[in-house]
């Protein structure tokens, strides 16, 4: 083979390695990005208990933090760096073990467990009930029988129930939603698959695409009965008469004695129009014990900054006992036994992974500080009044093109990240908002618009409430010229009756 031939095949080869290398990289960056705070120190905590050559600094400032914050023994005359310079030794011990079972197949390495205090201040950490509506669903989801591809579009599709546990978006939009962002070509009848699977799960009722959806897939669930199909049948036959409470009507047409029919009402009332509002209780609790990502702050002059949230996430560093430990066999390379050289790779490798997790953990700040500047910079009137209505049209992709960032990376910063602010803590998809096209071109922020629809019917005469085409009149006179058939949609997305049922 001619040394020009051989020298190709070794840069593919080397090509090969750095793209599986740079995959690696991304694919840990993604993941890392994603996870919010808490979870973050989590994997970290993980990550270093499956890797002794990643540790923390000993000039980390949560370390200080956490040392000055606890009551501490009486080390007297005991130099600053006494723990750290333990820690060393523990760590420096690990890896003697370590490498003396390297080649013992039958046996399994010995994973360094960390400091004592350190891992005991996790174990008594406690963060409270921070299972949201959300975490609660992915829970469930976890223990079904589901491909990848499958969890992938079921969390999608729970990110995208409304507060009442309701899907109010199209399979279509969906669709082209997972397209667009997550390269998932999946198409309404895939969707829809997934769907009765997330509507198996509880409460009752979640995952429905209407009320009507809603309470069948909660009658669904009951034994079967002859109240149970009295149940089925109004809700399926006579639900406009349901909704408009013509108890009379139905009576009448199911042929109901009026005991028989008090008994239907009865049930029919306890059914549940909101499931996602069932766990509301748990949510409220949770909200307490959110731990923000970003912190915001405004100035009285309109001036808006913030500062990335790491709470107890510590500096990390490579430990100076695995990189002398390299740096010494690597300069005896040509004359070291297979033992030597087996250590040496073992090493390697640990030192290769912490270096880049560490590069992951700096790459997400920098993903999470570019991203959230671009919000500030696209919603900045909403962080310095506070008010629903400020909040302008923003999708992902005007994010992502602002920030020279992938549509994906994007919605993975704003999946499960909060916010707290001057006005309250918010999750970020909070600020995102579909645009209205009115007639002459112009874009309005559908949550604006729903704000000033809740605004009148707030402030109507509750004895002659207002109909969809008054509505209409009143919200053009606001600046918000949009058509009656487009009110009653938001009118029902808000959960508010027409005008006979709010007197």
């Amino acid at each position: 083979m001619s040394d020009n031939k051989f020298g190709q095949i070794q840069e593919q080869r080397q090509e090969q390695r750095l793209q599986q290398m740079v995959s690696q990289q991304q694919l840990l960056h993604a993941q890392l990005v994603e996870l919010p705070i808490t979870q973050l120190i989590e994997r970290i905590n993980t990550e270093m208990d499956d890797n002794p050559a990643l540790e923390v600094s000993p000039d980390s400032p949560d370390i200080q933090d956490y040392q000055e914050s606890q009551d501490a023994p009486d080390y007297g005359d005991a130099p600053d760096d006494y723990d750290s310079q333990r820690d060393r030794e523990d760590r420096q011990s690990a890896l003697d073990e370590a490498l003396q079972s390297i080649g013992r197949d039958d046996e399994e390495l010995p994973v360094y467990q960390g400091g004592g205090s350190m891992g005991e201040e996790r174990e008594e950490m406690v963060y409270g009930d921070t299972k949201s509506f959300y975490d609660q669903l992915l829970e469930q989801m976890s223990l079904a029988d589901l491909t990848a591809r499958e969890r992938d579009v079921m969390e999608y599709l729970i990110g995208s129930l409304d507060d009442d546990g309701l899907l109010r978006k199209p399979l279509d939009a969906i669709s082209d939603e997972l397209a667009v962002y997550h390269n998932i070509d999946a198409d309404t009848g895939e969707i829809e698959r997934v769907l009765k699977h997330l509507q198996l799960f509880d409460p009752a009722g979640i995952g429905a695409r209407s009320l009507q959806e809603c309470l069948l897939l909660q009658i669904e669930r009951r034994d079967p009965s002859r109240l149970k199909t009295l149940m089925q049948r109004v809700i399926g036959d006579y639900f406009d008469d349901f909704t408009k409470k013509r108890w009379t009507k139905i009576q009448s047409a199911l042929k109901l004695s009026d005991l028989q029919a008090e008994a239907l009402f009865g049930e029919l009332r306890r059914l549940n129009p909101k499931p996602g509002a069932s766990l509301g209780e748990t949510v409220g609790r949770s909200l307490q014990q959110i731990t923000p990502d970003f912190i915001v702050d405004t100035q009285d002059d309109g001036t808006v900054t913030f500062t990335l949230n790491q709470g107890e996430m510590p500096e990390l560093q490579v430990s100076p006992s695995f990189a002398e430990s390299m740096k010494e066999y690597q300069q005896e390379r040509d004359h070291i036994t297979r033992q030597q050289k087996e250590a040496l790779l073992y090493i390697k490798q640990k030192v290769d992974a912490a270096q880049s997790f560490i590069e992951a953990v700096r790459m997400r700040r920098r993903t999470l500080t570019t991203t959230m500047k671009a919000i500030i910079q696209l919603q900045h009137q909403f962080f310095v009044d506070g008010d629903e209505a400020s909040l302008r049209p923003m999708i992902l992709k005007d994010v992502a093109e602002r920030t020279g960032l992938d549509l994906s990376t994007i919605s993975r910063v704003s999946n499960s990240k909060y916010a707290q602010t001057r006005w309250g803590t918010f999750p970020l998809r909070h600020f995102f908002s579909d645009a209205y096209v009115t007639d002459q071109g112009e874009e309005l922020s559908t949550r604006q618009i729903k704000a000033a629809l809740h605004d009148i019917i707030d402030g109507e005469d509750k004895r002659k409430p207002l109909k969809d085409e008054e509505l209409a009149q009143l919200l053009e006179q606001r600046g918000y010229p949009i058509a009656r058939r487009t009110v009653a949609k938001y009118r029902e997305q808000l959960g508010i009756p027409v005008a006979r049922l709010r007197k």
